[in-house]
């Protein structure tokens, strides 16, 4: 990029920040109390609330990511957003009862049935916190090095006196700040909008490249996959499965079994997770009805979907127009798949200019969709220390409305700081398993939880604690032993592949991805609290739930003072 493309990236950004600055202005002054703070005060239209949460799925992971598997590994990337896509016609299933059943969290859902509220709220808060935490650092620790990348800086240099390593620094701080501020005075009104601008930005920009891409062929999808496959590293294989996930490996049995087990894990994580994902579940409550809720998911299958295929678009373009060699030398994952290809499109319209252009558009589209992920999470998190832990914990169900809306605030500040600090430590580490990990943290702790809650007659306090407790600590133990953290290594070159370098190695779990084992694990904990608890259900609470997740009576009311009794 040249040093007029930079400061056009620099224009664009600051552009973007400012509009959704104004936005949350805006949103301060019509933010009542906590139905406006924690859902909007659930007047966004099916529609809206579709695009937010499409808006909140397109991370810059899918973005980037997908596009990058695609142009470096073929058809196995397709499967990875397939995935994704999957994921949210398990969601449709449960986006009317839990939006029925619940006021703001997902905590609402689970205690609901509880004795002893309390102990579901804080480990509901718990496993919210943890989810978004890792979720949100994966986010932060690549905007990081994505403004390293679009300002051109690498290391050595400096671009107006700033190294690469400040930049990456001062570009996490930024957007820990902004999305703290996002949340602090806008609330659920303000992530939202920023969520549908960033969302229909990164739409229009992504039908703008796959137009661009498709006709530079002719608009002939054939020619596309052929030239992508050329340029490849191994064009026999590359448009057939077994390229990246569930690799075939002559002679090793044991690894090649892995493999596979390793792909089924990672699909069963990004199909259950969605639906347990905290700031997903959270933008269920901010529409009128339940009929709005299911117009939302209906809206975001729709839009998730068609970003989805257009990323075939942009990875197989990428191969066949950047090549496999020039993507791998800029980024070994092939995170900057999407924006080389940016730049070759503007290239070939207008020269280095329409090179430059093009690609400062899609780049601040990138830092845009990451300012909006992060602002919900970070939303999602405070929500529930607010609402879950402040309010029904420490406050035993009977804060006023103030108290709650300030603790949230504070909350902000605290999760936003503690997730800066580690992204400032973790900058130069290769974070990506976060995002994997987070589903099947979301999969394994909150999915039975959420499920067994809504569709188990005899489910208790005990069972629900379990599952969640077991769900979170299961997945998280699995990960921290597995080739992720330590003992993986590239055989050809000897470097290490994991978190910890070369010569550390303390793995014994073989699989990558803990979905497989976490998510029964978990189902099997929240059972087996049941089971052998002394606890015994409260029918008439099943039969109220079950009345309300279906009919949506008495949904989003306070709790009853009976029910705070019971919280404490």
């Amino acid at each position: 990029m040249t040093g007029g493309g930079r400061s056009l990236t620099m224009v664009l950004f600051v552009l973007f920040i400012l509009s959704t600055l104004a936005i949350t202005f805006w949103a301060r002054r019509n933010t009542r109390g906590a139905d406006d703070f924690y859902a909007g005060g659930r007047a966004f239209s099916g529609a809206q609330n579709g695009v937010a949460l499409a808006g909140d799925y397109m991370s810059a992971a899918s973005f980037l990511g997908i596009a990058g598997i695609i142009a470096l590994s073929g058809y196995d990337g397709f499967l990875y957003s397939i995935g994704f896509l999957v994921a949210w016609l398990l969601t449709l299933l449960f986006v009317e009862l839990m939006r029925n059943a619940g006021r703001f969290t997902m905590a609402d859902v689970l205690s609901y049935r509880a004795k002893k509220q309390g102990k579901v709220r804080t480990a509901a808060a718990i496993s919210t916190v943890t989810v978004s935490v890792f979720y949100l650092l994966a986010q932060m620790v690549g905007a990081g090095a994505l403004v390293s990348l679009l300002l051109g800086i690498h290391p050595g240099e400096t671009f107006h006196g700033v190294s690469a390593a400040s930049a990456r620094t001062l570009t996490i701080v930024v957007v820990g700040v902004i999305m703290i501020f996002y949340v602090m005075f806008g609330g659920m009104k303000a992530t939202t909008w920023v969520q549908i601008i960033k969302a229909v930005l990164l739409i229009g920009s992504t039908i703008v490249l796959t137009v661009l891409v498709l006709s530079r062929f002719g608009f002939n999808v054939s020619h596309m996959l052929g030239d992508a496959a050329e340029a490849s590293a191994k064009p026999a294989g590359f448009l057939e499965p077994g390229g990246k996930y569930g690799k075939d490996v002559a002679g090793d049995t044991w690894q090649t079994v892995v493999n596979k087990l390793d792909f089924m894990s990672l699909a069963l994580a990004l199909v259950l997770g969605t639906a347990g994902l905290p700031h997903i579940v959270s933008r269920f409550f901010t529409v009128p009805d339940a009929r709005a809720a299911r117009t939302s998911v209906n809206w975001a299958i729709g839009l998730v979907g068609a970003f989805y295929l257009m990323t075939l678009a942009l990875g197989f373009g990428a191969a066949a127009l950047v090549g496999h060699k020039a993507i791998s030398e800029q980024d070994p994952g092939g995170n900057t798949a999407a924006l080389q290809l940016a730049y070759e499109l503007g290239r070939h319209l207008g020269g280095s200019v329409g090179g430059d252009i093009l690609l400062a558009f899609v780049g601040a589209v990138a830092f845009a969709t990451i300012l909006a992920v992060v602002s919900g999470l970070v939303l999602a998190s405070s929500t529930s220390l607010a609402h879950d832990f402040f309010g029904h914990v420490l406050m035993l169900g009977r804060p006023r409305e103030s108290q709650e809306v300030g603790f949230a605030r504070f909350a902000a500040v605290l999760i936003g700081t503690f997730a800066i600090i580690l992204a400032v430590v973790a900058r130069n580490l290769n974070v990506a398993f976060l995002v994997a990990l987070a589903f099947a943290m979301a999969a394994s702790a909150n999915l039975p939880a959420i499920t067994l809650s809504l569709f188990w007659r005899r489910f208790t306090t005990t069972g629900a604690v379990a599952g969640i407790y077991g769900g979170l600590f299961g997945s998280f133990v699995l990960v921290v032993f597995s080739p992720v953290v330590s003992g993986k290594v590239d055989p050809v070159t000897g470097k290490s592949l994991s978190l910890f370098p070369a010569g550390i190695d303390f793995h014994w779990f073989p699989l990558e991805n803990p979905g497989i084992v976490s998510i029964p694990f978990g189902f099997a904990c929240a059972v087996a609290g049941t089971l052998l608890g002394k606890e015994r259900p409260v029918q008439e609470n099943y039969e109220e739930l079950s009345v309300r997740s279906l009919t949506g009576i008495g949904a989003h009311r306070p709790p009853s003072r009976a029910a705070r009794h019971r919280s404490a």
